[in-house]
């Protein structure tokens, strides 16, 4: 898709430039008096959060956020390919990847040897990350993100909206009542920021509380928990432009070094046309703030023509600017729980994204972080709120992805190191030369962690069983299940088996089967199908509601490695009837394809087979060995609540 052509126009990219209108603000409409969860902030974190709770009936969910309404530029452009498998949870995945850049190669620019006034091409390469998913890493506008979870959230079963125009004056947590979980224990005072509610406020009592207000979240400062780390005396500009240039790789990522003006990293955008321009500024002094800078997108230009020197920039029209500081801090704690508390205290505040992590915006790692703390956060709360789950089950949000964001810090503290061409702080060099063959040894070694996709929860009784994997090494227990295609047996359609988790709360239990045919009663597989369906110590049996559809908790599917399968010859429970009218669901069961072998895509054990659990944010919990039915009880056992 292409657009932008006559100038930056934000909204639904499928209109066309000349006809596309910015959103308008959305109307104002009160604040409950009481609600399941209160979100504050509409960024990437709270609007994953709330259109993750947006599916459930019985949840009560309310998003505030001080802005008159949505975003419509700037701010994050890199989507991930683990952000984009996310978006395919909430089947949203098809227009992030038609509407985004696709991002394929890195070009390197260095001081020209012979007349290093100039810069010249040192090599280009393929991107790092391709090939650790089916999806494509991609450069779109951080509102078209925010828009397609706003729409999942408005068609969703609760049409569920932001409440814009409030800001958070004062939040209070009753400590008396936070273990009582019948109790609204979070009061939110908020005022109103529009014209017509000048000087009105309202109040909102909750069960819990998400902040993702921001890195100067008063949610967090509320919970009184600190920013560790520091501020690098470091500043950078960074603009979205519409240019003419004769640089060559100017739709291409590339890393550009000068002799004496500094870095330039550029991005290409979506659409065809539109740039981002990441440029190297001064130092800044000691206790000074990237806003105490003064400069202007004419100086940010100014600084980026001379670094590509000799290419000439002519910037027709700038979308989009802003000046930062290099900097990375990270929250003591993610929760309202007391530093070093035990997993029996329940949390009922927590604080996501940029409210509890901090850092540069070169790695494009905010958005990719900030959205997966709480697809993490979410099922978590879902679970305990309609009582399937124990509140326990919350102090683990904390544990996984607090280790998560200490890993993101390490990595940019390392990467603004490396596109610096000038010392940050700690650094008393007077000046630091780019080697870009090191930004390319680091692209490389950490490409898993930049796309997401290596991310790796911490053992846990929801993430166990480390001594079964090697029976299928290519799924990695505590990272995402990483998705292959099999072919359905029902109708030979090829499908990606991670497309079939999707964010509803769900449990998704794999069956890899053995080489003994599964129609047989006697082969582990249908032993372990019949274990699921008939015996009554199964967690099928001990943690779905009775009336519910069978696959309501635990949503099963079989792939066999036997190709010429009947559905009507396997176990009912691979087929079963649901819903009002008992009909059939002839989609759970699959075999691996010849030229694509899930088996040997993801090295799995053939004689042996194995059972793979995928949580409902996607991550492997554990792997087991098919004749495991106690062991798969057990699993279920430690921290799930007994329905019948």
């Amino acid at each position: 898709m292409q657009y932008h052509l006559n100038g930056f126009k934000p909204g639904n990219y499928e209109v066309p430039d000349e006809a596309r209108e910015p959103y308008p603000d959305p109307p104002i409409v009160d604040l409950p008096n009481e609600v399941d969860v209160l979100i504050i902030g509409t960024g990437p974190a709270g609007l994953t959060m709330s259109r993750q709770l947006s599916e459930f009936t019985d949840i009560k969910t309310c998003i505030v956020d001080m802005a008159p309404g949505p975003l419509l530029f700037g701010r994050a452009d890199g989507i991930s390919c683990r952000t984009i498998e996310i978006m395919e949870a909430f089947n949203s995945s098809e227009m992030v990847v038609k509407e985004a850049y696709q991002l394929k190669q890195n070009t390197f620019w260095e001081p020209d040897e012979d007349n290093p006034e100039n810069i010249r091409l040192t090599h280009k390469i393929a991107d790092a990350r391709a090939g650790l998913s089916e999806f494509t890493h991609g450069i779109v506008n951080q509102a078209r993100l925010h828009e397609l979870l706003v729409d999942g959230m408005e068609r969703s079963v609760t049409h569920l909206s932001p409440h814009y125009s409030r800001e958070l004056v004062e939040m209070n947590i009753d400590d008396n009542l936070t273990q009582n979980l019948d109790a609204y224990p979070i009061t939110a005072t908020f005022k109103r920021t529009d014209d017509a509610g000048a000087g009105k406020t309202e109040t909102v009592r909750a069960r819990y509380v998400v902040g993702c207000d921001g890195a100067r979240s008063k949610v967090r400062k509320s919970m009184n928990i600190p920013l560790q780390g520091d501020s690098a005396n470091k500043a950078w500009g960074v603009m979205d432009i519409l240019l003419i240039t004769d640089f060559p790789d100017i739709r291409v990522k590339s890393f550009i070094q000068s002799k004496d003006h500094g870095a330039v990293m550029t991005i290409p955008r979506e659409g065809g046309y539109l740039c981002r321009f990441y440029v190297e500024l001064d130092l800044l002094d000691k206790d000074k703030r990237a806003a105490d800078v003064r400069l202007n997108e004419h100086d940010i230009i100014a600084k980026a023509q001379k670094i590509f020197h000799p290419y000439t920039l002519d910037v027709k029209e700038v979308a989009w600017w802003s000046i930062y500081e290099v900097g990375q801090r990270i929250a003591e704690r993610f929760d309202n729980r007391p530093a070093g508390s035990s997993e029996d205290i329940i949390p009922r505040a927590f604080v996501a994204g940029d409210a509890c992590h901090t850092h540069s915006p070169k790695g494009g790692w905010g958005l990719n972080t900030s959205l997966p703390d709480t697809f993490n956060l979410g099922w978590k709360l879902a679970a305990v709120l309609q009582g399937r789950s124990d509140p326990r089950l919350l102090s683990t949000y904390c544990t996984e992805r607090r280790k998560v964001a200490q890993q993101l810090i390490e990595a940019d503290r390392e990467l603004s190191r490396l596109v610096a061409t000038r010392p940050t702080a700690g650094d008393d060099s007077e000046q630091a030369k780019v080697d870009t063959a090191k930004i390319e040894s680091f692209m490389k070694r950490q490409s898993g962690f930049v796309s997401g996709t290596s991310i790796e929860y911490y053992p846990s009784y929801i993430c166990t069983g480390h001594e079964n994997q090697h029976l299928a090494t290519g799924f990695n227990i505590g990272q995402r299940f990483h998705s292959a295609e099999a072919t359905r047996v029902a109708d030979g359609r090829s499908q990606h088996l991670g497309h079939l988790v999707k964010a509803d709360g769900r449990w998704r239990i794999f069956l890899f089967g053995d080489t003994q045919t599964p129609t047989d009663p006697s082969s582990a597989a249908y032993q372990f199908i019949d274990f699921l369906a008939s015996d009554e110590s199964s967690p099928v049996h001990k943690y779905t509601p009775k009336g519910s559809d069978i696959d309501s908790v635990f949503d099963t599917y079989a792939v066999f490695q036997q190709q010429d399968l009947s559905v009507h010859d396997l176990h009912d429970y691979l087929w079963p009837a649901k819903g009002k009218y008992g009909l059939r669901d002839y989609e759970k069961v699959f075999h691996a394809e010849e030229s694509n072998d899930i088996y040997d895509l993801r090295g799995i054990d053939r004689s042996a087979g194995c059972v793979v659990i995928v949580r409902p944010d996607q991550h492997i919990a554990t792997i087991l060995p098919v004749t495991a039915h106690e062991e798969l009880t057990k699993f279920f056992d430690v921290f799930m609540i007994k329905q019948r």
